[in-house]
């Protein structure tokens, strides 16, 4: 066995890892779905767990020598039970997609029909986007938002009557407003319909008490443990209890093997730090940084999707606004430190790659301390970096700007 450390053994890989430690440091990172870590979650991911097989569920695995295994996923279930009310909790799916995955083939039949988001309206690929192959064996059915940006419960009930479907999806990617649970869950009552809620984006917003909780209202609720959470890479399932056979059959033995045990134990040390009071006030900021995001873009004069925002993130039109496309407004981004993402918009009559809209957020930056003061001064700096998208001096100058910030804002000052 290699009893060198990565630097001695593999300095290619440690120089790649270092500098991409540098660009998370020196750069303002606002894809709403990216986080940072604790040391502690680093800690448990780089673990001796990751070397355990470990099949199976607690007290019922394939393999010996689990004993250690089901303490640490005990402990990741029953911290996520206490943080969201849970009934039932499966932590071992590796990632969203294959969470969503596992509840589709856990509680549906080939052929079913899921009523979920448009992509461009906010939805997410795994909400049966054509490209992927879930929508080659369930019938997905998309409903949009109306002129106002908002879901049309109405339409809503109306494409349920008509097309019957035996579950109602809602939770989104791209999508900003607060979701209304109780009155979608009256409309799959009325036509016998599963409720599930994808609350991958939002799901630390939730644990932090900042946006209705859906986990005792609907059947089941997914959330990956990144993002707003701020874990490790990875999904989880939560139910109730009358789904709980079926959703732990069909994440293992239906589509995984062994679960990944390092990640777990970093899933239960995050779930560990979100019930701490100080998560409570992270998730708050959150949410007040991306206020002030949605005044200053107002008063910029852009489109801001859905008419603002009631969440961690704004989806904003730059090209009927500013004339740029998506693409343009993230390379310009990229070179002046400011790392978002191109999006689609409702109906974008763009291509995917080169949408019209940008999609930004706040959490990255909120765990770096970064308050309202920040945030108005950031703003300007993607403003000024849309309007100049092809002015390079312009970009550079962001640049020198944005590492002058990040400075005062250390993110892992001990692997400095």
């Amino acid at each position: 066995m290699n009893t060198q450390k990565l630097m001695g053994y593999d300095p290619q890989i440690q120089e790649a890892i270092t500098k991409e430690l540098q660009r998370q440091e020196q750069g303002l990172e606002m894809i709403p779905s990216e986080n940072f870590v604790s040391l502690a979650v680093l800690e448990a991911l780089g673990s001796v767990l990751t070397n355990k097989y470990s099949e199976g569920y607690i007290g019922k695995r394939y393999y010996g020598g689990c004993e250690y295994i089901d303490v640490i996923e005990g402990l990741a279930i029953e911290r996520a039970k206490q943080l969201f009310g849970a009934e039932h909790v499966n932590v071992q799916p590796l990632s969203g997609a294959p969470m969503n995955i596992a509840v589709y083939f856990g509680l549906l039949e080939p052929g079913d029909t899921i009523l979920g988001m448009d992509l461009s309206h906010g939805g997410h690929l795994t909400h049966g986007h054509p490209v992927t192959y879930m929508a080659k064996i369930f019938n997905f059915i998309r409903y949009k938002t109306n002129a106002k940006g908002k879901i049309d419960l109405d339409n809503l009930r109306d494409m349920a009557i008509e097309h019957k479907p035996k579950m109602i999806l809602v939770g989104y990617s791209a999508y900003s407003r607060e979701i209304e649970y109780e009155k979608i869950k009256a409309i799959a009552d009325e036509v016998g319909a599963i409720t599930m809620a994808d609350v991958a984006h939002i799901g630390g917003l939730i644990a932090g008490k900042q946006m209705d909780n859906p986990v005792p209202i609907f059947d089941v609720v997914t959330t990956t443990t990144h993002k707003t959470l701020r874990g490790p890479r990875g999904g989880m399932i939560m139910c109730k209890e009358k789904f709980a056979k079926q959703i732990d059959k069909a994440v293992f033995p239906g589509l995984q093997g062994g679960p990944h045990e390092n990640n777990i134990a970093a899933k239960a040390v995050a779930f560990k730090e979100a019930l701490e009071p100080a998560f409570e006030e992270y998730a708050k900021q959150i949410k007040t940084n991306a206020k002030i995001l949605e005044r200053k873009f107002n008063e910029f004069g852009y489109t801001l999707c859905f008419g603002g925002t009631d969440n961690h993130l704004l989806l904003v039109d730059v090209f009927s606004s500013k004339g740029v496309t998506g693409k343009q407004a993230q390379n310009a981004l990229d070179i002046a430190g400011i790392t978002l993402n191109k999006n689609m918009i409702p109906d974008d009559p763009r291509s995917p790659m080169d949408p019209s809209g940008i999609r930004f957020g706040t959490p990255a930056l909120t765990t770096r301390g970064m308050k309202e003061i920040e945030m108005e001064i950031i703003a300007d700096w993607i403003n000024e970096a849309i309007e100049n998208w092809q002015d390079n001096t312009k970009l550079a100058s962001i640049k020198s700007n944005v590492i002058e910030l990040t400075k005062k804002f250390p993110l892992y000052p001990e692997l400095s």
